[in-house]
């Protein structure tokens, strides 16, 4: 089954649908989670959106038996849409997580994990050299020596040497990985959506290396100037929760 959008108020959630198979990504995959993601981008209501899965394994990336060097597949062009959508992303990693797939969770800006996730990077193992954002991520997120470490070697961590190494942003036991994420994504649900979002994005581009200055000094000015500042204010000295618009 392919991936599922299920859209509530300000959250959306994708959840992968084959666990028999390690919940690993196909061609059809690919497509449905491309339009998946250009639906929340095109809903300004979504502020959250939370990638998860079932089974033991949150994903072993994409099916190496579809790989055509002929005709190489969109897999990069879609992590890369996560990375870029316009929601903040979360990744609730509940088991193993292998190739592609790492780097679909290095694309979302919080990845949480359970005692029993585990990951590796097969690419040099298999032949395959990594595209260029993916490469970047891992330099970004992880710094240049632990991206040498897991591409060049293929070496498998477990979930404390994730944290560890900065692929977590959160760890928790199995039953709480859960709530963890109903909270963190309840959180940024709640806050101001201009800054929220425009942060988000120039974060990003920050880590490449590609920020747009002129850019981030307008949402700046936007923000200082929107109707969400003047809330976030009140709300503050009110000691109430603030009630954002957007604007």
């Amino acid at each position: 089954m392919t991936p599922e959008l299920s859209l509530q108020g300000a959250q959306a959630t994708i959840r992968l649908r084959r666990p028999q198979q390690a919940n690993r990504l196909n061609r059809d995959d690919l497509t449905m989670l491309a339009s998946h993601i250009a639906q929340v981008d095109r809903s300004p209501e979504v502020l959250v959106l939370r990638f998860e899965s079932g089974g033991k394994y949150f994903c072993s990336g994409f099916d190496i038996g579809q790989i055509d060097p002929a005709s190489p597949s969109s897999f990069d062009a879609v992590i890369n849409a996560v990375e870029d959508c316009r929601a903040v992303t979360v990744c609730v990693v509940h088991g193993g997580v292998y190739g592609g797939a790492t780097d679909l969770a290095l694309a979302c800006d919080f990845r949480l994990g359970t005692l029993q996730a585990d990951m590796f990077m097969p690419a040099a193992r298999l032949g395959l050299h990594f595209y260029q954002r993916g490469l970047q991520r891992y330099v970004s997120r992880l710094g240049v020596d632990m991206a040498k470490r897991l591409f060049l070697t293929a070496e498998k961590l477990d979930a404390a040497q994730m944290k560890a190494c900065g692929f977590l942003t959160h760890l928790v036991d199995g039953p709480a990985l859960a709530e963890t994420a109903d909270t963190l994504c309840a959180t940024l649900a709640g806050m101001a959506p201009l800054a929220l979002l425009g942060m988000k994005r120039h974060l990003n581009t920050i880590a490449r290396g590609e920020l747009d200055v002129a850019g981030l000094q307008a949402d700046i000015a936007r923000c200082a100037q929107s109707g969400d500042i003047r809330e976030g204010q009140a709300a503050w000295a009110q000691k109430r929760a603030p009630q954002f618009t957007g604007s």
